[in-house]
């Protein structure tokens, strides 16, 4: 097996950091979209069976994707119905090294902020779409897919989206706020891709980057029923400050949608769902699972924490530190050696001018509560390998991380307060390098307590 973190043996300056690599390292390749694919779904002869229902697929099915996970998961799909797919494409993010496919082709798009490409990969997948009851589409959906997959409602052009996403990413809105507003100004999302399908027959398969697994929120949920209105977009933009720095465009189509001007996304019980089907093939609580039985292996006591951390990384990361510490004195929730796994995603409200992430961030705050602990790490990854606008995918601290940034003359006040834990993070060659793994289950975290 390759290891995904490919700075491995530079990170692993203890036998407590080695560990916690290899626990971190196993809940990656759980998130493994291939694998994923290929347990989720089987051919028996002309059937395809999906979570317990089968699909004639003997005229063939079509495939479209879009996410970070999206090719490889295409591939397994390959893998598996060959000369049945009849067409089919997927949009990556640039740079990110695809699988070789022979049925399907591979478009490209820009995360986190949607590009000209983003709009015209969108055009071209869409082209494939067809509306009747006798066609079986496969839809491959992975975190980044609201970038990647991206169509504005008129008049809100390629730019305005640009500024509204970017106001968004730096507000401090979670996830699923987030795509509340995307759904609102987009063609595609919040199941408007289901509605141009229909009747057709879908099989979504997810690998969900959302906390909780929300079908809905999931790349803008395109192929499931959307709860979410224009009024929640507007109070959601109104709640952050941001509604003042949005493009004029964006408020007209909002409040023309919230005056019925324009029609909703479908809702719950909307015909356009009847022959859909949304699987869920990996999660963040999967990779957990996977990371708890490397951590028995190596003779640790262990805690899933939770899958569903959210929060201000900054403060998400005193509260951590707080159960480590608790651990460390009183054995408690779980007695020693202890690994304490969760997931989740926090955000950053960016204040400062650094490169940095809420991963990087995250490890950041915990190593100044940690600081002068024994035998105590930390680490935190996003599991898509890109934390942020930095380089890493994450960081890696224990209870020297502050004393030897001292004496390299760092303050960690200081890059925390200027959102600058990246430079901290490298400086100390803490800073975990993946590159981009290809799969997207939302942030991986290990606490050792020995």
């Amino acid at each position: 097996m390759v290891a995904m973190i490919k700075n491995f043996n530079e990170l692993a300056s203890s036998k407590s950091r080695l560990d916690a690599l290899k626990v971190l390292e196993a809940g990656l390749q759980a998130a493994d979209p291939i694998r994923s694919v290929r347990n989720a779904i089987k051919l028996e002869g002309s059937k395809l069976v999906v979570g317990g229902r089968e699909y004639d697929v003997s005229s063939g099915v079509k495939v479209l994707g879009f996410g970070k996970a999206s090719a490889n998961m295409a591939s397994a799909v390959e893998g598996v119905l060959n000369d049945l797919i009849v067409s089919g494409a997927v949009v990556v993010p640039k740079g990110l090294k695809p699988p070789n496919l022979r049925r399907i082709k591979i478009l490209y798009g820009s995360h986190p902020v949607p590009d000209d490409d983003s709009i015209n990969s969108t055009k071209e997948l869409l082209k494939l779409c067809s509306r009747s009851e006798e066609d079986v589409f496969i839809v491959l959906i992975s975190g980044g897919g609201s970038a990647l997959f991206e169509l504005t409602v008129d008049p809100i052009t390629l730019d305005d989206l640009k500024l509204t996403t970017t106001q968004l990413l730096k507000c401090g809105a979670d996830i699923k706020e987030i795509n509340t507003v995307r759904k609102h100004i987009s063609m595609v999302k919040g199941g408007r891709l289901a509605e141009l399908l229909y009747p057709s027959k879908v099989i979504s398969l997810i690998l969900s980057d959302v906390v909780g697994d929300p079908i809905e929120f999931i790349a803008s949920g395109p192929t499931a029923p959307d709860p979410t209105t224009y009024e929640d977009a507007i109070a959601l933009l109104k709640r952050y400050g941001i509604w003042d720095n949005v493009p004029q465009s964006v408020k007209d189509v909002l409040v023309r949608g919230l005056n019925r001007g324009l029609r909703e996304t479908p809702k719950p019980g909307d015909k356009v769902f009847n022959n859909v089907l949304n699987y869920v093939v990996a999660s963040n609580y999967i990779s957990l699972k996977a990371m708890e039985e490397e951590a028995r292996r190596l003779g640790y006591n262990t805690l899933i924490l939770t899958s569903m951390i959210e929060g201000e990384a900054r403060e998400v990361g005193k509260l951590l530190a707080g159960v480590m510490k608790n651990v460390e004195k009183y054995d408690e929730p779980i007695g020693k050696p202890a690994a304490i796994l969760a997931g989740g995603e926090t955000t950053v409200t960016v204040r400062g001018k650094g490169i940095g992430g809420r991963n990087q961030e995250l490890a950041l705050s915990v190593a100044i509560s940690i600081a002068g602990l024994d035998d105590v790490v930390f680490t935190s990854i996003g599991s898509d390998g890109v934390d942020g606008v930095s380089i890493a995918a994450g960081g890696i601290v224990d209870g020297r991380t502050v004393s030897d940034g001292r004496k390299l003359g760092l303050d960690p006040y200081e890059f925390l307060n200027n959102n600058d834990s990246y430079n901290y993070l490298s400086k100390l060659g803490s800073a975990i390098i993946t590159g981009p793994t290809g799969t997207n289950v939302n942030d991986l975290l290990v606490m050792l307590v020995k």
